[in-house]
């Protein structure tokens, strides 16, 4: 029984420090010294309007078997978007999912949402929780509006059929 302890511990630890490592990790705040939680700040670059970032901030409890649902979106402009990107995006009330994460093996995921608002020619980020908890969900909501942008003016001209 103790031999299994000492095996087991250091890959704990191995495994709480490994999974901190992230490419797309823009920051890490620990909830304190009492507490396995931290607060995990991810970029993540839109894959179809890539001239988006967006900084997603969200409750990581390590040694648990499921995050608390609680998470916060910034989206911004961080390079040129295009005509032919926006044409490439989906236009339904809905959007289209850019990011998911599970955040639990109970079937939680934390997944953000493009829609775009064609009226206003911006963008609209929603990341929100798919499981409910305590009778709501939890969500969070960032815009990026196209104004002062060069597709702006390309927006509102007819498309040519060729």
């Amino acid at each position: 029984m103790k031999k299994s302890i000492f095996i087991a511990a250091p890959l704990m630890l191995s495994a709480l420090f490994l999974s901190g490592c992230s490419d797309d990790e823009a920051g890490s705040v620990s909830l304190g010294l009492l507490t396995t939680k931290d607060i995990k700040i991810q970029k993540v670059i839109d894959p179809v309007v890539t001239g988006v970032t967006c900084h997603i901030s969200h409750v990581e409890a390590d040694l648990s078997f499921a995050d608390p649902s609680d998470m916060s979106i910034a989206c911004r402009q961080t390079g040129p978007i295009t005509k032919a990107m926006i044409d490439k995006i989906d236009k339904s009330k809905s959007g289209s999912v850019v990011f998911k994460e599970s955040k639990s093996i109970f079937f939680k995921t934390l997944k953000t949402r493009r829609i775009y608002d064609a009226e206003n020619k911006t963008l609209i980020y929603l990341s929100y929780s798919t499981k409910e908890i305590e009778g709501s969900h939890k969500h969070s909501m960032s815009t990026v509006p196209l104004w002062g942008n060069p597709v702006w003016s390309e927006l509102d001209k007819p498309q040519v059929s060729k």
